[in-house]
């Protein structure tokens, strides 16, 4: 029996088990099961083959935006629409076979923004190039879930799937439970909260699945044991997600609106050009993105040469950011925004920035 077939079979029996307190060591069982032969799906084969054309494309900008969806939505439309690249568009589906980067100019960042394959059912398992796919939108900032709104929910909830079922966890916070396997001393087991879903039989029975006997386990919230799964294997990406539902000019006005209003979603038409301005604006929030500018002494700001940086950005990144040696020359700064409590104030290396700060460093 090949690994897609014990998937399957594993997914039919999990479907088939009824959710209660007597089946729940059974399911945390196939689940840390099934979590394994994804992985082993997912390890490139041995023999390498013919080396065919290069699919991921270079990672440059402040940000990086992949644009994920099935094929026929409008993914070449948005990238053409956002950016100078032109992503051949038509009405037939796969129009696009290759990753085609674009790069967005917003707020003085440049945003480089990638126009992916369309992906289809069983990408997962490699049909229509989904793994390569899949690769190249784990090394992402933000996806972008193109939708097509006269779908209705079908293509989230098949999309959602083959992200979840290759380790890339939507919306969604790392777990707090601490792991750490040892040589010796068997299970070391804690919580520092009630749990309902996962008991010490059940951690050791998963431990036990990926041949770990000898470990330290700390559950920090109460988290399922899908969650702990995800904990063990170690390679999950989570990462923001915002789901654009496009073609809204072509349903009704409460369907829109139904859309609208469910989280992380943004409604667009591409062929209309409605709603891409408030589209950019989210996906700034979304990238967590600042703008910092710098200023000499005696001199008023430059701002026109924007510092990009990530939220939480403190005085000593803007120092790496300006020049490697900076920081080992670096006296004080005085900074003038929001982040200070007068304009301007005297802050050393630990103060962190805020968005449209101006900066001046004086050396030593």
């Amino acid at each position: 029996m090949g690994i897609l077939e014990k998937i399957a079979e594993i997914e039919k029996e999990i479907s088939r088990t009824q959710k209660n307190k007597a089946t729940e060591y059974h399911l945390g069982l196939l689940k840390a099961k099934l979590a394994k032969y994804r992985a082993q799906l997912l390890e490139p084969s041995k023999s390498a083959g013919a080396k065919g054309e290069g699919f991921d494309v270079m990672k440059s900008g402040d940000a990086r935006v992949a644009l994920i969806g099935f094929p026929s939505v409008g993914k070449s439309t948005f990238l053409s629409l956002m950016t100078s690249t032109a992503s051949e568009a038509a009405s037939y589906e796969f129009t696009t076979l290759t990753c085609i980067p674009g790069v967005i100019e917003y707020k003085g960042a440049n945003i480089q923004l990638l126009d992916l394959p369309g992906i289809i059912e069983g990408a997962a398992q490699g049909k229509g190039r989904g793994r390569q796919v899949i690769a190249v939108a784990r090394t992402a900032d933000v996806v972008i879930m193109m939708l097509d709104a006269t779908k209705g929910d079908v293509q989230r909830v098949l999309l959602e799937k083959e992200l979840e079922s290759v380790g890339i966890r939507l919306n969604r916070t790392k777990p707090n439970i601490y792991f750490k396997p040892k040589k010796g001393g068997g299970l070391s087991y804690n919580s520092t909260v009630p749990l309902t879903h996962c008991s010490e039989k059940l951690v050791q029975l998963i431990l036990h699945e990926y041949k770990i006997f000898n470990a330290e386990v700390l559950f920090r919230e109460d988290s399922t044991p899908d969650e702990f799964i995800d904990v063990i294997v170690g390679n999950r990406v989570y990462m923001p997600c915002l789901y654009v539902y496009n073609k809204v000019d072509q349903i009704s006005i409460e369907e829109v609106d139904r859309l609208a209003r469910r989280p992380h979603s943004v409604v667009i038409s591409c062929g209309m050009k409605l709603n891409l301005d408030y589209l950019l604006e989210t996906l700034w929030e979304y990238l967590a993105l600042i703008c910092i500018y710098t200023k000499k002494r005696g001199e008023r700001p430059d701002f026109n040469d924007a510092i990009i940086m990530r939220r939480g950005a403190t005085v000593e990144h803007v120092c790496h950011r300006i020049h490697r040696t900076l920081a080992s020359q670096f006296k004080y700064a005085l900074v003038w925004g929001t982040s200070t409590k007068y304009s301007p104030q005297r802050v050393g290396l630990t103060h962190i920035m805020e968005h449209e700060d101006v900066i001046q460093i004086v050396k030593k």
